[in-house]
């Protein structure tokens, strides 16, 4: 008796290097299992599935998720800022340099700045 396989893809990027993977799998197998059968965590030892978070076509998933056929599984590195923290340091130089409201922190109203005068 064959065990059905099904058809996935498998992806991990880094800034200047991606790698996708198309792999035959069987059914019923789960993420944790396709990316093991991959072999991309020996190309990539940065990879820690303890740490790297995991998803199936942009949506985070958990390693015991069944895969489908069809489905891309993609393995996200870790964040290197925090994505709150750098948009606060953005606003706050664009108030200094004058490109937004020191009040508001929004785009500097031509037509307010006009009355001030």
């Amino acid at each position: 008796m064959s065990v059905e396989q099904i058809a996935i893809e498998l992806v991990y990027g880094l800034p200047k290097q991606q790698t996708l993977l198309s792999l035959q799998i069987d059914a019923q197998s789960t993420v944790e299992q396709a990316i093991a059968e991959s072999g991309i965590c020996q190309k990539y030892e940065e990879i820690d599935l303890a740490i790297n978070k995991v998803g199936i076509w942009n949506r985070a998933v958990k390693l015991g998720q069944i895969v489908e056929d069809g489905d891309r599984i993609e393995i996200y590195r870790p964040l290197i800022a925090d994505p709150k923290e750098v948009r606060k340091r953005r606003a706050e130089k664009a108030k200094e340099e004058g490109r937004a409201d020191l009040v508001t922190g929004g785009r500097v109203n031509p037509q307010r700045s006009k009355t001030k005068d």
